[in-house]
C-alpha cells in the first residue's frame, strides 16, 4: 500500500524546488518565500519576479500540488507568503485552523466551469449522471452554488459560501454527486459525466476554460488573494509585493497569456 507524504515532506520539497529557483538571485534582495499551486499562479508569479527585483525583492516561488498546504506552511513560518486561494476559502480555512493568515491584495479570478468528456454541452447530460465536485467545503460549495445560479438544482436559504450536498432541496435530474479532492477532479472526468474543475487545475490538465459546459460568472466573491501572517500585513516587502504584482506588465502578460481564462482584478 503506498503511503502519503506526510505535510513535513511535501513541504521540504516544495522548498527545495523555490530554493533552486531562486539560487542566482542577487544577495543584497529580500528574500520572500511564496507558495503558490501549478499553473497559472505559479506562470503569474514568474512573470512578477524581476518587477519586484526592482522593488529589492527575492520571490522564491515555492509550488504545492493540494489547497492544504500553503496554508499549513504559511502559519508554520516556512512561507512569508503565498497566492493561491480565494477569501471564502481562507474565511473558511481561518476557522477551522486558528490561521492568524490575511489577505493583502486581490489577484486575478479563475472562473470556475463544469467539464465533460462524455456530454458536449449541459443540455446532453442525463438523468441520474455523476457529477464530481471538490471535497473541501469553499470549492465543493462554490460548485453547487453555480449549478444552483444555473438552475440545475436549489439549496437551502442561507447557505452562505459553503453548502454542502445535504443543503440541495431540489435536484431534478437527480443527481449523483461524487466528492474528490480538487486537484484530481480533471482525472476524474473518466469516470463521470460531469465534474467542477477549478481554472487552474483545468488548464494543468490540457483542458480549454471555454470548452466548459457551465461557467460561473466571472464577477463572483472568488478573485484570488495574496496572503500573508497578521504580523506582517503592514510590513514595508508586503506593499511591494502588492505592487509589483498590480503592475501594468503583469496584467499585460496574464491578458496575452491566459486569453481570457484568468481574469485580472486591477
Amino acid at each position: 500500500m503506498n503511503r502519503r507524504p506526510t505535510r513535513r515532506i511535501l513541504i521540504a520539497a516544495a522548498l527545495a524546488l523555490g530554493l533552486v529557483r531562486g539560487a542566482a538571485s542577487a544577495a543584497d534582495l529580500q528574500v520572500i518565500r511564496i507558495g503558490v499551486t501549478p499553473g497559472p499562479h505559479a506562470q503569474i508569479l514568474e512573470a512578477v519576479k524581476p518587477i519586484a527585483a526592482r522593488a529589492g525583492l527575492d520571490l522564491r516561488i515555492v509550488e504545492f500540488s493540494d489547497y492544504v498546504v500553503p496554508n499549513e506552511a504559511l502559519n508554520a513560518g516556512e512561507l512569508e507568503a503565498n497566492s493561491f486561494q480565494n477569501q471564502p476559502y481562507l474565511d473558511n480555512q481561518r476557522h477551522d485552523r486558528g490561521y492568524d493568515i490575511v489577505g493583502v491584495g486581490l489577484t486575478v479570478n479563475f472562473p470556475l466551469g463544469i467539464y465533460s468528456k462524455k456530454h458536449k454541452s449541459w443540455a446532453e447530460v442525463p438523468a441520474h449522471a455523476t457529477i464530481a465536485i471538490q471535497n473541501d467545503p469553499t470549492n465543493g460549495g462554490r460548485s453547487l452554488l453555480l449549478l444552483q445560479d444555473k438552475g440545475v438544482i436549489k439549496l437551502k436559504p442561507g447557505v452562505g459560501f459553503k453548502p454542502t450536498v445535504a443543503d440541495i432541496t431540489e435536484n431534478a435530474l437527480a443527481l449523483q454527486f461524487v466528492e474528490v479532492d480538487a486537484a484530481q477532479t480533471p482525472r476524474s472526468l473518466d469516470d463521470v459525466d460531469a465534474a467542477a474543475v477549478n481554472t487552474n487545475y483545468a488548464i494543468e490538465a490540457g483542458l480549454k476554460p471555454d470548452a466548459a459546459i457551465l461557467r460561473e460568472d466571472p464577477k463572483s466573491p472568488y478573485v484570488n488573494l495574496i496572503a500573508v501572517r497578521g504580523k506582517d500585513k503592514d510590513a514595508a516587502w508586503v506593499k511591494a509585493l502588492v505592487d509589483a504584482y498590480h503592475s501594468p506588465e503583469v496584467k499585460a502578460f496574464v491578458v496575452t497569456k491566459f486569453k481570457g481564462a484568468v481574469l485580472t482584478s486591477w
